[in-house]
């Protein structure tokens, strides 16, 4: 078929192409070598030189030109297909290694960087390599089982060659072994490892490990060229080695204490974390019994590496100590607070061990408070919150304690945010109080709101101390002293329209109106807390003194020299009279304002703006009352005629007999018994329902239910809760007619008057009746006008839903519900 299929070269090329899935699968693995060669020619056109490699490693190259498959592979970089030619054609390892060596060597010596294809062929490289010693091929399969020992073997001797085939005077001695340490030693010394894993029995292979441990230390230790982490490296792959129970190699142990030198040498700073980590791994891999620990820990401490010392100090539980290295170490100072929790918090400390790093603490807790007030607050909180008032008695530093102390109280932050605040004394709240009228005055007022345990006096004493005013009114007022705390905002007060009129007289700078707006403000706030407790004496001893203060400044101004700042200053008072009309009487404000003797003496004109304000701002409030009195009697009055409708409603029976003795109502005339009729159209004898227990209590308070109705529901007594009842006594009244009147609820026997009355049915729609106009709009205020109102006005809104005085309306037998139309207003 490929001769047919060569005389059409598209047709050869796609035969060719057909080829590679089946060569990849293993499927077709020898094939001619005119047709081998005519394969890689073809892809080697196309360039597609990665296909070429995927296919080299899947055949039997034996038929092909070796020398000339090498050559394309090195031209194009194919190093996998390159080295399986090498083992497979020519049962040689050893060549691609010089190969690559070559290309890797020469930048590596001279300490260049390596390129990214030169970084590739040397990772390539330490992959092979650890394939010829693990007896597997590469870059798949395996070696033949007679060729492993032998492959081993020459790779050894490879590696600890002194000289390459072709040494230069300038070549150091083990050119293999360093270059491998130089492009990575890290994972060159696990290709060892892996390997010397598999050295157990074998005499040659124990030979060739400790030989090349020898020339590992050589190299590195007399070598200045590696770092010290290189040098790490080495050492802990050294103590691994040694720590293994079938250990056969010998280390000289002054190599170890060189290293140590050499990595806590305290006149060399660079590198400082990466000598450390390196020891730290040394240690951890078993290196410490090459060391004499005291000496360890002296040098540990020497060159600061405070994680080697709390390495040491661990193995011998002296954790207290351990606080030491983290308070020194600047990169960890942080975690001393969670390494302290859970040395206290975590099983399997002796109480001695957790004592003593408590006691560390606290001989460091000026220290842990500097560095982070907010985790030691929260770690005294957690384990000893017994103990705060040692822990203050060992801050010297009033900022620190004051930083302390709002970590652990102030439910705003710190220990608060996380969990519950600590219950301390009285006194170490207000010396925290104290701290913080100093250290931050203007949040004193915010803390002392979400604070608890502080006492008053005490505390008031602190503030007027340190002159806040504001939070000794705060204070006073919380203590029940308002007239006291009124006092000191009304300074507060004086004292700011002063500073205010002087500024404006001097006129240097802008007067600071906002600063009299403000606490004029907070001291209405407070006479309109307070007010509704007062009698009308004590919120005149309130509300005057105000007015009178911020009334002063234009009384001196007079009206021939207005102030420049009166529009403003009469608007404050506008807003002083708008708020205390709501608790003082109008009358005794414009009786107050005339017996000045300012005023008095003046005219009419000097105080009529003021007068005219208030009578603005009072007609806008009979308005406002009178607008929404109109709208709530139209709503009262459309809301009975609906009632009115409901309960007058006639009431047809189905049948002119009773349901219950099935004999016609009229022909039962020698026993006094009254008709009830339900709304369901039910027609009883009062006597009949009676004697099937159908109603609840006697007399004219009885309450009937329809026997038919509610016999399929329940048997024997009716059982009706709260709001049923409530309800019944509204509407639930003995139905009869009178001979004047007579209806279809029918006729008693002794002609006597029935009372009309409702049955479930019409409870029922009541019910829904009063649920579908009852609203939060206009009839929900018709209680608290009721409280304010008098005369008609309050009669009327009385009668608001399920009220007592319209209960007893409605059971009254001779009532007659006289509706009067609502006002009319300007848009009727």
């Amino acid at each position: 078929m490929y001769d047919r299929f060569s005389e059409n070269s598209v047709a050869k090329g796609v035969f060719l192409e057909c080829l590679e899935p089946y060569i990849l699968s293993d499927q077709l693995v020898g094939i001619t070598a005119q047709v081998m060669k005519d394969l890689l020619v073809h892809f080697q056109d196309k360039k597609l030189m990665e296909n070429v490699e995927t296919l080299i490693v899947h055949m039997d190259i034996t038929s092909l030109d070796i020398q000339q498959v090498v050559l394309m592979c090195w031209e194009n970089r194919l190093y996998d297909a390159m080295i399986y030619v090498y083992n497979r054609g020519m049962n040689e390892f050893i060549s691609p290694m010089e190969k690559l060596f070559k290309v890797i060597a020469p930048p590596l010596s001279a300490g260049k960087s390596l390129t990214d294809e030169q970084v590739i062929m040397g990772n390539k490289l330490l992959v092979y390599i650890s394939c010829c010693l693990a007896g597997r091929a590469y870059p798949l399969g395996d070696i033949p089982e007679d060729l492993v020992p032998l492959v081993k073997n020459q790779v050894f001797e490879f590696l600890i060659r002194l000289h390459s085939a072709e040494a230069s005077s300038e070549e150091e001695i083990y050119p293999y072994i360093c270059t491998l340490l130089h492009f990575d030693t890290r994972e060159f010394l696990n290709v060892l490892a892996l390997t010397f894993e598999d050295f157990k029995n074998d005499k040659q292979a124990l030979e060739y490990q400790q030989r090349i441990v020898d020339i590992l230390l050589k190299v590195m230790v007399e070598n200045s060229d590696f770092t010290p982490s290189q040098v790490g490296c080495l050492f802990t792959f050294l103590a691994r080695q040694l720590a293994k129970p079938d250990n056969t190699l010998f280390v000289n142990r002054t190599l170890f204490d060189q290293v140590l030198e050499f990595l806590c040498s305290p006149d060399d700073d660079s590198r400082h974390s990466e000598r450390q980590q390196v020891l730290l791994e040394l240690l951890q891999a078993g290196g410490i019994v090459q060391f004499e620990e005291s000496r360890l820990i002296r040098m540990a401490e020497r060159a600061e590496f405070y994680q080697i010392c709390e390495f040491m100090y661990e193995r011998e539980h002296q954790y207290d100590k351990i606080i030491d290295c983290y308070l020194r170490d600047p990169l960890r100072k942080e975690d001393v607070f969670n390494y302290i929790h859970n040395i206290l918090s975590i099983p399997g400390h002796s109480p001695e061990e957790k004592q003593s790093v408590w006691q560390k603490a606290m001989e460091h807790i000026e220290a842990l408070v500097s560095l982070n007030p907010c985790k030691a607050a929260e770690l005294v909180a957690t384990h000893f919150s017994g103990q705060v008032e040692a822990v203050i008695q060992k801050l010297q530093s009033p900022l620190l304690l004051f930083q302390f102390l709002r970590s652990l109280l102030d439910p705003r932050e710190g220990v608060s945010m996380t969990q519950e605040s600590p219950q301390v004394a009285p006194c170490i709240t207000e010396q925290f109080i104290e701290l913080l009228c100093q250290y931050s005055p203007h949040e004193v007022i915010d803390t002392l709101q979400v604070l608890e345990s502080y006492r008053l006096e005490e505390t008031i004493q602190i503030t007027q101390k340190y002159q806040l005013l504001e939070v000794c009114a705060y204070l006073l007022e919380k203590k029940g002293d308002v007239h006291g705390a009124f006092l000191i905002m009304l300074q507060r007060l004086q004292s700011k329209l002063q500073e205010f009129t002087k500024e404006s007289e001097d006129a240097k700078e802008e007067p600071s109106l906002k600063d009299v707006e403000v606490i004029l403000v907070e001291t209405i706030a407070l006479c309109q807390r307070n007010s509704h407790s007062l009698n009308q004496q004590q919120r005149e001893a309130l509300w005057f003194p105000l007015l009178e203060a911020m009334m002063a400044p234009q009384k001196l101004s007079g009206s021939s020299a207005p102030h420049r700042h009166a529009e403003s200053l009469k608007s404050l008072t506008m807003q002083v009279l708008n708020s205390m009309a709501a608790f003082i009487a109008l009358p005794s404000i414009l009786q107050r304002i005339l017996q000045d003797p300012v005023y008095g003496r003046g005219q009419l004109g000097e105080i009529q703006g003021l007068i005219l304000g208030m009578l603005d701002t009072f007609s806008y409030e009979q308005t406002l009352l009178e607008t929404t009195t109109s709208l709530l009697n139209h709503d009262l009055h459309w809301s009975l005629c609906n009632l009115r409708a409901s309960v007058t409603r006639g009431l047809n029976p189905k049948q002119d007999y009773c349901c219950i003795c099935l004999q016609q109502y009229k022909r039962r005339q020698e026993v006094a018994d009254d008709i009830i009729v339900f709304s369901c159209g039910h027609l009883y004898h009062s006597l009949c329902l009676l004697n099937k227990e159908c109603s609840v209590g006697t007399g004219r308070q009885a309450r009937w239910t329809c026997y038919r109705c509610n016999s399929s529901h329940k048997a024997g007594k009716l059982s009706e809760n709260a709001s049923e009842r409530r309800k019944g006594q509204l509407s639930q009244a003995q139905m009869k007619t009178s001979p004047s009147c007579p209806s279809p609820r029918g006729d008693s026997a002794k002609k006597t008057p029935s009372e009309p009355g409702l049955d479930p049915q019409q409870m029922q729609a009541f019910d829904h009746l009063c649920r579908l106009y009852r609203g939060t709009s206009r009839l929900a205020l018709l209680t608290e006008l009721s409280q304010t109102q008098s005369g008609d006005s309050h009669r009327l809104l009385g009668l608001s839903q399920s009220s007592p005085a319209l209960d007893s309306v409605f059971q009254n037998e001779n009532f007659q519900l006289h509706l009067n139309p609502p006002p009319l207003t300007a848009e009727d």
